[in-house]
């Protein structure tokens, strides 16, 4: 049983209620980022002002979002790091981030709230031990000289990108076959990358509020 289910009486209900919030603002919003929030409470199935006392406002619920999708990147990214396979570390720390679609929320939600300092401190914490992932790959031989950390969020990047409206088995089918592409383009041994990659910090401007 679920700590949620086991909560008595009107906090198990609001905890339900939570997770009903949550889940209906990631499929809402992800679907159109302009979309008012008495949406997410009608797919939700609860009232506005449950909605409300939680999150005040469209842009704390973004946030709240979001901030859970970085913090489940860092939670994936510290079980990665217990990994003793280098290489294995960083090819299943890209399975599982793709399998949550955390980088979904990215493309689709950057610049449509203000992060907060602790989302700042979360995202350097992410930013290093990704870092970390890509030194012990780059240890193993087996990740591709040129491969920098910058470039795993643009694959991640480029598998939220896949979208089947109404299938999310069939969304998830083709995310995994094209990272299975693109992993095999971190090992490969063939020419350099054309272009420069990604500088640190060079995407981070999409985050401020448009």
């Amino acid at each position: 049983m679920s700590e949620t289910a086991a909560l008595p009486g009107r906090r198990g209900q609001a905890a339900r209620n939570n997770i009903l919030i949550l889940d209906a603002a990631r499929h809402v919003f992800l679907g159109d980022p302009k979309a008012p929030i008495s949406q997410v409470a009608e797919r939700a199935g609860v009232g506005i002002s449950a909605l409300y006392r939680r999150y005040p406002s469209k842009e704390i619920l973004l946030r709240h979002i979001c901030h859970d999708g970085l913090l489940l990147y860092i939670g994936e990214a510290e079980v990665a790091a217990e990994e003793p396979d280098g290489w294995a570390a960083l090819t299943g720390f890209l399975a599982r981030v793709v399998e949550h679609d955390v980088h979904s929320l990215t493309v689709h939600l950057a610049g449509t709230f203000t992060p907060t300092p602790e989302m700042g401190q979360d995202a350097r914490r992410a930013g290093e031990l990704t870092k970390k992932l890509v030194e012990r790959a780059h240890e193993t031989g087996r990740l591709r000289p040129d491969a920098v950390p910058e470039d795993i969020g643009m694959i991640l990047e480029c598998c939220a990108a896949i979208r089947v409206d109404g299938d999310p088995d069939r969304t998830l089918e083709l995310r995994n076959r094209y990272l299975a592409l693109l992993i095999e383009g971190l090992s490969a041994k063939g020419p350099d990358l054309p272009g420069p990659p990604p500088r640190p910090g060079e995407m981070n401007g999409r985050w401020r509020p448009s």
